[in-house]
């Protein structure tokens, strides 16, 4: 059997851009991630060690969103990997990116990718 997790809403100051100026100033990330696992026994045993615990999750997110990078493509394939390297019960993951109000020359909420892996 499987099971989901959502982690919504996570966000970070961090130093990802393609500009020189994003990575010294910084700007607001906002991180979503949808994880499918196996169950295996989570539920039968009421076994938190065998759960993908959420909160080794964000900070596995926490520290790769730590580490500097020109895109959103690579800070969300970053996450992907390093999440599931650490929980292999990990089926997929879907993992959101959003620059809050990034430099584009207007008014702009946020740009965001969703990479699936």
């Amino acid at each position: 059997m499987l099971y989901t997790i959502c982690l919504q809403d996570m966000e970070f100051k961090a130093y990802h851009g393609c500009y020189d100026l994003e990575q010294r100033v910084g700007n607001r990330f906002n991180v979503g991630l949808v994880i499918t696992a196996h169950l295996g026994e989570v539920a039968e045993k009421d076994a938190v060690e065998l759960a993908v615990n959420y909160l080794t999750v964000y900070e596995v997110v926490r520290s790769q969103m730590a580490i500097t990078q020109r895109t959103i493509e690579r800070v969300a394939q970053n996450i992907i990997t390093a999440v599931k390297e650490r929980f292999p019960q990990v089926v997929e993951l879907e993992c959101t990116v959003a620059k809050l109000a990034p430099p584009l020359g207007g008014k702009i909420g946020r740009v965001s990718v969703t990479l699936k892996g």
